[in-house]
């Protein structure tokens, strides 16, 4: 059964699902939507054309699906869109999207979000992402599957991180950064490889050696950046080294971390 606190206000139109728990002094907006299962523990603001799935936790002072924090923004339909089973902690903020960034925000799956950062408008998470302590993702940016952001660190605006990459604590990202990247220091730098989550994920060896020879064609190859990346598409076989080259060709606002940049 549904449980609500006598303290919790639950606004006229607001949608819960079976199972939902939500806590004292709890606010839930008249567009929410909190699918099955949904747990907001105290103090938690749920606000906006918000989407919360389904075994999602949210703790204590956190506000979801509040307006963007964007000069532009005017009052425009926006939404937030939130799957299933993520674990939202203590002074986490999430907000809508803009119009000028496709009118969503969009956070994945298995998602584990740590006390005090912040999701910005128009953000595309993906899967069994997490962003720890006190890290800022800027509007516009994309984290695909499976990427760690440590600690105190911010994502610039319209950046892209690629699946499975990990990015150090305290360190600001500015430009894209290829999947299965390592990024560190203070201004970003990519390192290497994050070798640590490959084998974690199983990832076999023969993929490791091909995404090695394939990092250092990228640092010391002839030409620009790109230009490597795309050499190094016609000669791989391997899907992992196939991922990064199409990351790198893909669509960016931004240039990319490079190897030794």
């Amino acid at each position: 059964m549904t449980q609500v606190h006598a303290s919790a206000v639950i606004e006229p139109g607001a949608q819960l699902g079976k199972g939902c728990v939500v806590g004292p002094f709890c606010v839930v907006g008249p567009q929410v939507v909190l699918s099955d299962r949904v747990e907001l523990k105290s103090h938690v603001v749920v606000t906006g054309d918000t989407v919360v799935g389904a075994d999602t936790v949210v703790f204590s002072f956190s506000v979801i699906g509040e307006i963007p924090q964007d000069l532009k923004f005017n009052g425009e339909d926006s939404r937030l869109v939130i799957g299933a089973r993520n674990r939202i902690r203590e002074h986490v903020t999430m907000n809508a999207g803009t119009k000028g960034g496709g009118g969503m925000t969009k956070i994945g799956d298995d998602g584990l979000f740590m006390a005090g950062c912040h999701i910005a408008h128009d953000a595309q998470i993906g899967d069994r992402v997490i962003v720890v302590n006190s890290a800022a993702i800027a509007g516009h940016c994309v984290l695909e599957d499976d990427v760690i952001i440590g600690g105190l660190s911010g994502v610039h605006q319209f950046v892209r991180v690629g699946r499975g990459a990990i990015v150090g604590a305290v360190t600001m990202v500015t430009n894209d950064v290829i999947p299965y990247g390592l990024v560190q220091a203070r201004r970003g730098q990519l390192d290497g490889l994050n070798l640590v989550g490959l084998k974690r994920r199983g990832v076999a060896r023969a993929d490791i050696s091909a995404l090695r020879a394939a990092f250092q064609m990228l640092a010391q190859g002839e030409g620009a950046f790109r230009d490597r990346a795309r050499r190094l598409g016609d000669e791989t076989d391997s899907a992992y080294v196939r991922e990064i080259v199409d990351f790198v060709l893909g669509d960016s606002d931004r240039s990319f971390l490079t190897p030794g940049g």
